[in-house]
């Protein structure tokens, strides 16, 4: 499972290298053909290895390679750094974090002021990103070892919770940065193992964070009849803010997440049906997203040409865009299994 070494790997948008590195790595074994994009998406082809009536169907299963992160934009005289987000997130989770910054991964601390010096009026107030900085441990600018436009995302490493060991990988929880969206990325790998009745082309995006840029131009040049999206998503089995609320959906434990409709796109519904109906015959678990909330690849794919069917499938994450995000391993698996299932049914929909 290449789970633990592409979390640990860094590569917010617009600096995916490390990650592709990685991947490129780990297919090329059994990769009919691989090759990278000017936009720096990457490209994996399994071709058809089961008979199948008919011309092989072109299916382009993608999982993005992008976290989210921060870009330096200026290098103050005291040597602080100030930054702005790439990708979204709430301000909270940042202050006082470790992180790494640039090509030499400098580390640093996302800067905060401590509570003892706190005035009146300031413990309920959360400073937007304008008014931190990162500490380098540099004290002029001249010293600092960046430079604007350099990238930085956390620090955080890979780890397993409750007593779970590298021994057993097919179950418990784990915690590490940027599962949204690298837990994608290891099914993927793990599924361009397989042999399939259709052509799989495994697209390994840039840029999902800011925009679905790599994703856009992957589709167009890709021209699947059907694509399949690998990702993260926002468990809501957290605590609540009103103390008699329910936990809500998806949970952790519960198996992968289906998408029905998101805010760029509305599933296929017969894509939909199908992962039902796989999920059933093979005793898989399965959950829906809760409607409505985020977006995808699946938005800028479907979009592309004449049209493009497609369906998402997700990995329950709790506390994801924050330092450390946590997921269950048996929902990993089991995404993996209920999509590699799906692959091998669909010559079989008439409808195609």
């Amino acid at each position: 499972m290449y789970l633990e070494q592409l979390s640990n790997a860094f590569g917010p948008s617009g600096a995916e290298g490390e990650v592709r590195k990685i991947i490129i790595d780990a297919v090329n074994p059994f990769a009919d053909d691989w090759r990278v994009d000017p936009m720096g998406n990457l490209f994996v082809t399994r071709n058809r290895r089961l008979d199948a009536p008919g011309r092989p169907l072109r299916v382009m299963v993608t999982a993005h390679m992008d976290e989210v992160g921060f870009l330096i934009t200026r290098i103050k005289s005291d040597g602080q750094l100030k930054f702005e987000p790439i990708g979204g997130f709430d301000p909270r989770v940042l202050l006082g974090k470790a992180v790494v910054v640039g090509r030499e991964r400098v580390p640093g601390v996302i800067g905060v002021k401590p509570i003892h010096l706190l005035k009146a009026g300031e413990y309920s107030r959360v400073k937007d990103l304008s008014g931190m900085t990162i500490d380098i441990g540099a004290s002029s600018s001249s010293n600092a070892r960046v430079q604007p436009g350099d990238s930085a995302t956390f620090a955080t490493k890979f780890g397993y919770l409750g007593g779970q060991s590298r021994r057993r990988a097919d179950r418990g929880q784990v915690k590490g940065k940027a599962f949204d969206n690298r837990a994608g990325c290891a099914i993927l790998i793990e599924l361009l193992r397989g042999d399939y009745p259709v052509d799989v082309v495994g697209v390994f995006t840039v840029q999902e964070e800011v925009g679905l840029r790599g994703a856009r131009v992957a589709a167009f040049a890709a021209e699947p009849d059907v694509a399949l999206v690998l990702e993260s998503t926002a468990a809501d089995d957290l605590p609540q803010l009103d103390e008699d609320a329910e936990a809500g959906l998806p949970r952790l434990g519960d198996g992968p997440a289906i998408t029905v409709m998101d805010n760029r796109f509305i599933a296929d519904r017969r894509l939909v049906d199908l992962l039902i109906a796989t999920a059933g015959a093979e005793s898989l678990p399965y959950q829906f997203k809760r409607p409505g909330i985020g977006g995808t690849d699946a938005g800028a794919i479907h979009l592309t040409r004449a049209g493009v069917p497609s369906v998402v499938v997700s990995v329950p994450t709790r506390f994801i865009h924050s330092p450390a995000a946590v997921l269950e391993l048996a929902d990993f698996w089991a995404a993996k299994k209920l999509v590699a299932a799906a692959l091998s049914r669909l010559p079989q929909q008439e409808w195609l």
